[in-house]
């Protein structure tokens, strides 16, 4: 059975995020962060991600679980060929710049980019903010290429899926000082991650209503974990599912979105009325799982009696939802499964090609217009076990990811944007064109050969689809 919610074990463990853990150290500190005195200053906060379409980037995020190949058991911070010894190999021969967390090193960081950990020792690329598809596509290679020279030696690899495919929760450990988290969703997911820009506040509420409404069809495209400690579980984007039974306070859809009066403001109220998870003072994570933003920044949350919060509390506070599509200073699209270096190039190409062409942003805002919070809410409980087989107003998911890949495409040749060999962006969404034309995703194809010639045994999966 899931947890009933997020913040139950992770304040347990006296942590929120890998990531968050690891890059408090990498921002200034508190004393320097002003204070917030109002709402406006949220509000202005949001607002200040707007920038001129000359000035648009996309920023590429991607998790993988790392594993030994002689056993496939997943790695440890400490141990030989673990997650210590791989961050240490970076640094050594790839000049990344190492953060550490008392004697603990737990992040890198280099031209832009940082490397963190989650809290199932998932390795996270976090890409810089990039120009266009085929600069994030060269950073995610080169990053990959760096990581298998480390670990190869070492006897260690990493694999691309949504959910790890055969280690239980007690299998997965993570930094000596932090222990057991317990949480399928930290513990034992990946996903890929495309960050994008907006110009405006309109602009904004345009490309959220739009990503959000067809974030299912990204998840069905890239459904990629089929199976649970070695066993089919029955869907074919087991991370997705485990969204949908997370904390219903701060997952799922946010209906407000299509809502006439949708804007920052509207975000920010929503945002206050999200229970908070912690405050982070002075090098530890205070619990305030439950309590009220809305009564910090009056003074008046009870573990900090007489405090009020600074814009970097807001930062941390924004990070502690987790809808499809999430808003920061830009939209962060959440929906897709953790796959292998194509997929990862493929997923700021879908969503550039869609958002960043007005003429196909239009349309794309008219095409799911007059969809119900009820056909939302279809598409979000349903894809994830059965993705493009989904049905959906008397067709298929896959009749909908057809015409966003078409979509998508246009804007990409539109775009123009070349590589050296004179390939425009387009390139990159092949793979999810020979997923939605076969109509079989990757979980699917790998359930075939769990079935058929790997006789329910995944060693060989480990083997054939490592980065």
């Amino acid at each position: 059975m899931l947890l009933k919610t997020i913040a139950e074990k992770l304040l347990a463990a006296g942590l929120y995020f890998g990531k968050m853990f690891a890059l408090r150290t990498m921002i200034t500190s508190m004393a320097q962060s002003p204070q917030i005195e109002s709402k406006d200053q949220l509000i202005e906060y949001l607002a200040s991600g707007c920038k001129p379409k000359s000035e648009w980037k996309v920023g590429t995020e991607h998790e993988k679980f790392g594993f030994h190949r002689n056993n496939k058991q997943p790695l440890h911070y400490g141990e030989p060929g673990g997650i210590k010894a791989i961050l240490e190999g970076l640094v050594e021969q790839f000049n990344w710049q190492p953060v550490y967390e008392g004697e603990h090193i737990i992040a890198l960081k280099r031209d832009g980019c940082s490397i963190t950990l989650e809290p199932g020792g998932q390795l996270e690329l976090s890409g810089a903010p990039l120009s266009d598809v085929h600069q994030t596509c060269t950073e995610t290679g080169v990053h990959l290429k760096e990581v298998k020279a480390v670990a190869e030696p070492m006897g260690s690899a990493f694999l691309g899926m949504g959910f790890h495919p055969l280690a239980s929760r007690d299998d997965i450990s993570y930094m000596p000082k932090v222990g057991s988290l317990g949480l399928d969703m930290m513990k034992r997911t990946c996903t890929i991650q495309a960050n994008l820009d907006f110009s405006s506040e309109a602009d904004m509420v345009k490309k959220f209503r739009v990503s959000l409404a067809l974030q299912p069809l990204a998840t069905a495209l890239f459904a990629n974990s089929p199976f649970t400690e070695g066993r089919d579980n029955g869907f074919v984007s087991y991370r997705s599912h485990i969204w949908t039974d997370t904390d219903a306070d701060r997952c799922g859809i946010i209906p407000f979105v299509f809502d006439e009066g949708m804007g920052f403001e509207r975000y920010v109220d929503y945002m206050l009325d999200v229970p908070m998870y912690f405050v982070y003072r002075e090098g530890r994570y205070i619990d305030a799982a439950g309590l009220s933003f809305r009564d910090f920044m009056q003074g008046h949350l009870s573990v900090l009696p007489g405090e009020v919060p600074t814009i970097k509390d807001w930062e941390d506070h924004l990070t502690t939802a987790f809808p499809e599509v999430r808003l920061k200073k830009f939209l962060e699209m959440r929906g897709a499964d953790g796959g292998p270096w194509r997929r990862i190039c493929a997923l700021p190409a879908l969503w550039i090609g869609l958002l960043y062409d007005q003429q196909q942003l239009d349309s794309a805002a008219d095409w799911v217009a007059d969809w119900t919070l009820e056909e939302h809410q279809h598409l979000r409980d349903n894809v994830p076990k059965y993705g493009l087989n989904t049905s959906f107003r008397g067709g298929r998911v896959r009749d909908l990811a057809l015409k966003m890949l078409s979509m998508s495409r246009t804007g990409l040749e539109k775009r123009a944007i070349k590589s050296p060999c004179g390939k425009d962006e387009s390139i990159y969404l092949e793979p999810l064109q020979i997923i939605a034309d076969t109509d079989v995703t990757p979980a699917e194809r790998k359930l075939g050969k769990y079935h058929g010639v790997w006789d329910k045994n995944l060693d060989a999966l480990f083997e054939t689809y490592a980065y």
